[in-house]
């Protein structure tokens, strides 16, 4: 079965990395607490405010479970 789940992480100046790292943390807890055959894809889009500045991440991942 194929599943798909969401994620998301706001982004502020001077912080990027940091927020990053805990986004990429926090997917790979998922992955490893989970009962997972295959990660199937992986994606990350940019979030905007009304001026079309940055102000978060979202990470989509589809992965096939037993």
């Amino acid at each position: 079965m194929f599943k798909v789940k969401t994620f998301g992480s706001e982004i502020r100046a001077l912080r990027t990395m940091k927020e990053l790292t805990e986004l990429d943390v926090t997917v790979n807890n998922f992955l490893a607490s989970e009962n997972i055959i295959s990660v199937i894809s992986i994606s990350d889009t940019a979030t905007t405010d009304d001026k079309g500045e940055t102000i978060g991440v979202v990470r989509v991942v589809c992965y096939e479970i037993k």
